[in-house]
């Protein structure tokens, strides 16, 4: 019999973290934080981070790991979570991954990176053609590797086009290829049965929510703690910085304003289009899933 693993995602504020914590208590589990910016010490507010005593009887992993001004990404979290998942369960325990990171949830379910390095002469080579060059030299030096197609590969965008050259003049393969050899990865954690939960709520109870949410962030001194944040490098790091709740606030304090409640305004602007796109991921990118929405009447949470 599979061990089964546990997922309890959905939209920013529809209330994840309590419930999640409730779950873990009655069920001799522990947490794995899916929320890329929890990882951060200092991001507390913006967050709506779990505090010392919410988490208290409850063993978390992937919250206050780093400083804000160096970058945790995905590929830092699979290796972090490969970690956690094996040590919780030579214990006997259950884990609970709780948090709405798209990407980083994905990763649980499908490959979302590859293992390769391109060496530092590669990577200058293609960065001095391109400034040499300009965006046409390594578009046709690009299209030379791949004369038929490049897919959907924006040609307009520099980052991405250099990626792409970097990463088939590392491998000495063409795009195609390299697409073919990454969707033949082998499914992460395809041992365990995944059990996972969205939660969701109505739309004027969701929203209601999220407003009280950004006025008790503000009343709690958000706006000093991106002060004190940007003294710590946020803007080193572009993830944080443009985090929502945190970009509105940097932007804010930038301009000079000084209506809180013009910040506030935008922050709830910014996280109710952010549900939305939340919501869409969760329809075509997760399957198999329980939603339950946290409205219903008589509501008994479990995941099966």
């Amino acid at each position: 019999m599979k061990k089964k693993l546990y997922f309890l995602t959905g939209p920013t504020a529809s209330g994840k973290t309590a419930l999640g914590i409730e779950w873990a208590k009655k069920n001799d589990a522990e947490i794995l934080s899916c929320d890329s910016l929890l990882f951060y010490k200092g991001m507390d507010i913006g967050t709506a981070k779990p505090s010392p005593e919410e988490r208290e009887g409850v063993r978390h992993y992937g919250i206050d790991m780093g400083s804000v001004d160096k970058p945790f990404n995905v590929k830092n979290y699979i290796d972090f979570s490969k970690q956690v998942v094996d040590e919780v369960y030579a214990r006997g325990k259950k884990l609970l991954v709780l948090g709405g990171s798209g990407f980083y949830l994905k990763s649980f379910f499908a490959p979302v990176v590859d293992d390769l390095e391109i060496s530092e002469t590669i990577s200058n080579h293609v960065l001095s053609l391109y400034e040499e060059q300009g965006l046409e030299g390594i578009v046709n030096e690009l299209l030379k590797i791949n004369p038929e197609s490049v897919g959907d590969l924006d040609l307009h965008n520099p980052r991405r086009v250099q990626k792409a050259l970097m990463r088939c003049l590392g491998t000495g393969k063409n795009l195609f290829e390299l697409k073919d050899s990454f969707d033949n990865q082998k499914e992460p954690f395809s041992d365990f049965e995944k059990k996972i939960c969205i939660l969701d709520r109505d739309n004027p109870f969701l929203y209601e929510r999220i407003r009280r949410r950004v006025f008790h962030m503000l009343d709690c001194d958000l706006i000093s703690e991106v002060k004190e944040l940007l003294k710590q490098g946020i803007e080193k790091n572009p993830s944080a910085a443009s985090a929502i709740g945190y970009r509105e606030t940097i932007r804010w304090l930038k301009s000079g304003h000084e209506n809180r409640d013009d910040l506030a305004e935008a922050i709830i602007l910014s996280t109710n289009q952010l549900v939305a796109k939340q919501r869409k991921w969760f329809r075509t990118q997760i399957k198999n899933a329980k939603i339950i929405n946290l409205e219903d009447p008589g509501l008994n949470f479990d995941f099966d």
